[in-house]
């Protein structure tokens, strides 16, 4: 499916499937909205799917493994090897996610769109027209045409998954120096100061914290992204690993899929997916809020709120993963039989 045909099938979420969803909670023996965010979000996740018998049994996760030229101004403790070494992991099935995945009965899918290394993995589906970005601080990160491959890489992935039958997906991700994309990305469409927006990412120092903010400054300087044009934006200051999980965002809006984000960098994608498709924010369910600066801002942009806060930065897709049993839980409760009627006492009712 191409990115025009994608933006064409994206509409709204059924709200009235939404509040049917949160009416079958009201009957469940409890006190109104006690379970508070899992009510609303499983309501969102019934409302996607297009349901009020909500089931997330099939899950995916979808992790996209890229990098970034930037790299090369010294913005990170690693290179682009650590990159190549965790996808290959992930692809292996070793990795962080893949053992949580493991845990909650979900599969793991790793892409490499646009890794500096090539990796002959049969597991690591290849989508990528470059070998890593170029250096954000000089010239712009990508070209048009390789922003569209990437993105068209998410949005071919959430289609797969949506003809797999799977119910549910979790975005991911794993490259050296994307903790400086996503600032400089979310700074820009956000209008905030990079001092605000960027972290220590895998634990720069003070000098190389300092470092980075004027990477991003330089980029902003020199690149001149459009903060209206999401696209403009993703190319500029963007990676790969953002635009793909974007265009999973944008294709799982069109499917009728929920689309679990992880942290800052997932999340920023998720302000990109919003930019271009404001619909696509029913389809997005977050998982926990970053320990990265950016990481509530990003939020609060997307009108969301993280039900983990636990200061996790890990990436991969492990806070999404993390979220799963969770909603699970809450599920076993929505379809479950404590109700009111069957344990012979009168419902609460909303008092004014």
């Amino acid at each position: 499916m191409t990115y025009q045909e994608t933006i064409d099938q994206i509409k709204n979420a059924d709200q009235t499937i939404y509040y049917q969803c949160l009416t079958n909670w009201d009957n469940v023996a409890k006190p109104l909205h006690s379970l508070g965010d899992f009510e609303y979000l499983t309501a969102k996740i019934g409302a996607a799917q297009g349901t009020t018998d909500i089931c997330i049994d099939r899950k995916r996760v979808l992790v996209f493994c890229s990098d970034n030229g930037v790299v090369e101004e010294g913005i990170s403790q690693s290179d682009h090897t650590v990159t190549t070494a965790v996808a290959k992991a992930l692809a292996e099935g070793t990795s962080n996610v893949n053992i949580f995945a493991k845990q909650v009965g979900a599969d793991v899918e790793v892409y490499d769109t646009g890794m500096v290394d090539d990796l002959d993995i049969e597991r690591l589906i290849v989508q990528k027209r470059a070998n890593g970005t170029r250096n954000l601080s000089k010239e712009p990160a990508m070209t048009k045409e390789q922003l569209t491959f990437a993105l068209e890489a998410g949005i071919n992935a959430a289609q797969k998954a949506k003809e797999d039958g799977i119910q549910i997906v979790v975005i991911g991700e794993m490259g050296i120096g994307n903790t400086t994309t996503s600032a400089a990305v979310a700074s820009i469409l956000l209008n905030q100061d990079p001092h605000l927006m960027t972290g220590r990412g895998s634990g720069l120092s003070d000098e190389g914290l300092k470092r980075k903010i004027h990477v991003i400054e330089q980029c902003i300087e020199v690149n001149k992204p459009d903060p209206k044009d999401p696209l403009d934006v993703l190319a500029k200051a963007g990676g790969f690993d953002i635009a793909a999980m974007c265009g999973v965002i944008l294709g799982c809006a069109a499917v009728g899929l929920p689309v679990v984000l992880d942290g800052v960098i997932s999340c920023t994608a998720g302000c990109c997916a919003k930019a271009i498709a404001s619909e696509t924010l029913d389809y997005m369910i977050p998982s926990h809020v970053s320990n990265e600066p950016a990481g509530r801002a990003i939020l609060d942009f997307l009108g969301m709120h993280g039900p983990i806060d636990a200061h996790m930065a890990l990436g991969e897709g492990t806070g999404g993963v993390m979220l799963l049993p969770l909603l699970e839980m809450a599920l076993k409760l929505y379809h479950g039989t404590h109700s009111f009627e069957n344990i012979g006492i009168d419902a609460y009712t909303e008092q004014k």
